[in-house]
């Protein structure tokens, strides 16, 4: 009897080991809800004069080039006036979409003088947006 334990704790350990993983395999998608991306140096509310240092930060994610897709990576967008963009979706190249794919965390923006929205969006080596959770979106005034 104690032979065929053995045997079959013997078994269970091979197969328990050899079992292959998916985790870390396509999107990272974080399972919490809080943000994950951040402005360093500026707040929701400041008063700027155009042209203005902005210092991005992200949470659970490393930072790489654009180029290619790489599980757990990506690179800052900073959405001038916009919104954040949906999961997977394709942040395009204009004045409003600006894009830090060389894996920039400082960036200067001139913006005319008035009321804008900064959108800090996170998104992977494709220009795939991460999504709400690693975007951040504050209010400034620029004089």
């Amino acid at each position: 009897m104690i032979k065929y334990y053995r045997f079959f704790v013997f078994l269970f350990f091979i197969f328990s080991c050899s079992q292959k993983s998916n985790k870390g395999e396509g999107l990272v998608v974080p399972v919490d809800t809080k943000t994950k991306v951040f402005f360093k140096n500026i707040n929701n509310g400041d008063t700027l004069e155009s042209p203005f240092i902005v210092e991005m930060g992200v949470k659970d994610m490393i930072i790489k080039p654009a180029g290619e897709f790489v599980s757990g990576t990506g690179h800052h967008h900073i959405l001038i006036d916009r919104p954040f963009m949906r999961l997977n979706e394709i942040i395009p190249m204009d004045e409003n979409h600006l894009h830090y794919g060389k894996g920039d965390s400082i960036a200067e923006l001139s913006l005319t003088p008035g009321p804008h929205t900064l959108t800090l969006q996170f998104a992977n080596g494709m220009h795939g947006s991460y999504g709400e959770q690693f975007s951040k979106t504050i209010n400034i005034y620029v004089k």
